[in-house]
């Protein structure tokens, strides 16, 4: 059966409880999720179990990236090109500090819609 969000690609690089698990109510709803984690830690929820894991992560498909170094970003900015949505829920300044603003994915892809999502705001 088709979801409501079929064919909509989202970019998850949220970490931890909040941002997980709304990138997963997307997954549920037919989005195609693709989880960004860091190649040497991972997603902070890993620290919990593999049941805890991979209940916030059903349904995504996954890959490590290193966002620091210019190949692992090379390859984020080519998934941009066809991803509709970029979620994050990092904390205050590291998007800037990734290079991975608004402005930055809007240049390559038009159509992106950014969700910041943070419990602190951005300008903490």
């Amino acid at each position: 059966m088709a979801g409501a969000l079929d064919g909509v690609r989202v970019l998850d690089l949220s970490v931890y409880q909040q941002g997980p698990h709304g990138a997963a109510m997307l997954a549920d709803l037919g989005a195609d999720v693709i989880k960004i984690e860091p190649p040497d830690t991972g997603d902070l929820g890993r620290v919990n179990g593999d049941a805890y894991f991979n209940y916030l992560n059903r349904g995504k498909r996954g890959i490590a990236l290193d966002l620091k170094n210019e190949a692992g970003k090379e390859v984020f900015l080519r998934l941009v090109d066809t991803a509709d949505i970029f979620h994050n829920n990092l904390r205050p300044g590291v998007i800037d500090r990734l290079g991975l603003t608004y402005p930055v994915l809007s240049a390559r892809n038009p159509r992106i819609i950014v969700n910041n999502a943070t419990g602190w705001g951005q300008d903490r």
